[in-house]
């Protein structure tokens, strides 16, 4: 299969996990089912749940382990957007090309099926599947600590620290982006190698894909930064130039545009090095190319 081909079989294959894992019960707490549904069902590229899905088809390991593993990540990235948007975080009214949760549904139940979608990640994470009780426990923690406050909720931290500051460091902006965006996509490959059979983290060929996710990562971030100057409302799905209006600082306005172009390009350059010796790794290869030209 060409990458589009490839890309669309895991779709499908992380679309069906997906619809398994949020049915709508007939409960008296419906409401928060249809939020929580609403802000993971409907939309988005997929990004972590194909990473693993791919890093574990590179290895050969089991598919289905990894869907399911990668759905628990994407449920905890789903669940930090509908909270992003929220008033007294980014107070942002769009995303996805629709009104954000709390607009839709309301900051109460947003705020609620923001919490449910973490919950459930974690339920999704402790069936198992074929994995070893010691894998599947190996795997909850490896999430829970990308996930937490030194990860992605660390990184959230720093963001609301560096809110209306000039004088923010690239240090200071590359940890934060470690943290609130790279740590989900690590650990995405960090599971993909775990489903794959890959568990001894000092195996130099773990430390290679790890280090092809943190590089990946970071480009992921700039490039986000890159559209949120440049893009197209309609393919993002929300307005442009957020980060100005609310007084970001970020790798557009640090570095300048042509610079910040220039970093995107070398970190997926060198991510894709470091997959120069493994076997049926052209799919990620293009992922990368896919992630530096996307479009939203």
């Amino acid at each position: 299969m060409n990458f589009q081909e490839q890309y669309q079989a895991y779709l499908t294959q992380i679309e069906a996990e997906l619809g398994k894992q949020f049915p709508l019960p007939e409960l008296l707490q419906k409401k928060v089912f249809h939020a929580m549904q609403y802000g993971i069902l409907d939309g988005g590229k997929r990004i972590r749940p194909v990473l693993t899905m791919a890093v574990c088809d590179m290895l050969g390991g089991n598919l289905a382990d990894a869907a399911r593993v990668g759905c628990a990540i994407e449920t905890i990235h789903s669940y930090s957007l509908i909270h992003d948007d929220l008033p007294c975080m980014d107070n942002d009214d769009m995303r996805r090309g629709k009104p954000s949760c709390h607009k839709a549904y309301g900051e109460d139940i947003a705020l609620l099926a923001g919490d449910g979608l973490l919950t459930r990640a974690f339920e999704i994470l402790a069936e198992g599947g074929t994995m070893p009780p010691e894998l599947m426990l190996r795997t909850v923690k490896e999430v829970s600590v990308a996930a937490g406050c030194y990860g992605m909720i660390g990184g959230q931290v720093i963001d609301l620290s560096c809110e209306n500051r000039k004088d923010v460091t690239l240090e200071e902006l590359t940890e934060l982006h470690r943290g609130k965006t790279g740590a989900l996509i690590r650990v995405c490959a960090v599971c993909g190698c775990l489903c794959g059979g890959l568990c001894d983290e000092s195996d130099e060929k773990v430390q290679k894909i790890v280090a092809f996710s943190e590089k990946l990562g970071l480009a992921f971030q700039i490039k986000d930064d890159i559209l949120d100057v440049i893009g197209d409302e309609v393919s993002l799905g929300k307005p442009v130039g957020s980060d100005a209006e609310q007084n970001k600082t970020t790798f557009v306005t640090l570095l300048g545009m042509e610079k910040a172009e220039e970093e995107l390009t070398r970190l997926t350059a060198e991510a894709k090095t470091l997959l120069a010796g493994f076997r049926d790794a052209e799919f990620l290869l293009d992922f990368a190319d896919y992630l530096l030209e996307r479009k939203n």
